[in-house]
């Protein structure tokens, strides 16, 4: 009989190996790696709650992805802890082991990029969290959000499929700055995967932080959003990334007013510290709440609005079913707006 250790590990190998057709020669169509990473995370990790043994193989098969680009990447495990409510209204604090992942590419150690050592402090970060709902209370329990069977396909394996295509096609831009690829766990417990991340950020490190690009929520939402937070710099990227989108006829838009929400928390903890932060997500800013909480048109497939934390409508099977084609679109449409312009605002003048 396997042990647990020996059942793990042959889970893990079975998800690495099952992608391994797709690291080809040369890359496959723009958005291609994007779904397909979407769609293996979605379907090897469901119930990736933070603490959880899925999030720990999701984060171990992250890692090593970035370690097979050729990325510096490590596990960043802390300890953490969220409070659950009984019907009874009793709460208790539940203590967690979480893991992220965070993968770097530094042009001071970069031979490719010697000649360009003078901004090597500088950093862009793409950002975006794997972890999926933890139920919080007996409700969350029986309105059957989070748990087990959750996908996560929009919140957010979409979202980490974005970042890892990326990565894989920016391993070999010359750069002027520091890449960072930031995959958090504990956000859907408070955003306690970036609190963690900003606590561990030196003032040098946040004031060098010229931009972090956040990917959440790609799929579900009517349009595609760019909001920036209220820096120059973020401005300037949202700007640049409308522009983009005008160029290659794709459909897309921006929050007519600062965004701040529940369902924005990471957002607001790098605003908080004055770091420009580029959202990226698809919503509906149009709708009664104006907050993008509410992802989409209520409509019979979709009862309430959104998909979010919803363990039957956030599953490849759902999506792809009452919104089809749509992982393929905006994975698609979000790297061919992301790509160039990270392009542009890290890579190396000529």
């Amino acid at each position: 009989m396997f042990s647990r250790r020996c059942l793990k590990w042959a889970l893990f190998t079975l998800s690495l190996t099952a992608v391994l057709p797709l690291q080809a020669a040369t890359l496959p169509a723009i958005g291609q790696i994007a779904e397909q990473q979407a769609r293996h995370i979605s379907t090897y990790f469901p119930g990736r709650m933070a603490g959880s043994p899925a999030e720990l193989l999701a984060a171990e098969y992250i890692n090593h992805r970035f370690q097979q680009m050729g990325y510096q990447s490590n596990l960043r495990g802390f300890n953490t802890r969220y409070l659950y409510t009984s019907k009874n209204g009793k709460q208790n604090w539940r203590n967690i082991s979480a893991t992220s992942v965070i993968a770097a590419r530094n042009i001071s150690t970069d031979k490719e990029n010697a000649a360009n050592k003078a901004d090597d402090q500088k950093q862009i970060i793409i950002m975006a969290h794997f972890d999926t709902y933890t139920p919080q209370s007996d409700e969350d329990l029986d309105k059957n959000l989070g748990g087990l069977t959750l996908q996560g396909v929009d919140d957010n394996a979409a979202g980490v499929g974005v970042m890892l295509e990326l990565a894989e096609r920016l391993k070999k831009t010359p750069l002027r700055y520091d890449l960072r690829f930031v995959a958090l766990s504990a956000e859907e417990i408070g955003a306690q995967g970036t609190e963690n991340y900003l606590q561990r950020m030196s003032t040098a490190e946040k004031a060098n932080t010229l931009l972090v690009i956040n990917l959440d929520n790609l799929i579900t939402g009517d349009r595609l959003y760019f909001n920036a937070s209220n820096q120059p710099a973020a401005i300037t990227a949202k700007d640049q990334a409308l522009t983009l989108a005008r160029r290659y006829g794709i459909t897309a838009t921006t929050a007519k007013s600062q965004v701040t929400a529940s369902c924005k928390v990471e957002k607001n903890a790098f605003d908080a510290a004055g770091i420009p932060v580029l959202s990226v997500e698809a919503s509906n800013y149009a709708l009664g709440n104006k907050d993008g909480c509410q992802q989409r048109a209520i409509s019979k497939h979709f009862p309430q609005g959104t998909t979010r934390h919803q363990s039957p409508l956030d599953n490849l099977n759902y999506l792809d079913k009452f919104l089809p084609g749509r992982i393929t679109k905006r994975t698609g449409d979000t790297v061919q707006i992301l790509l160039p312009l990270i392009q542009a605002l890290a890579g190396a003048k000529k």
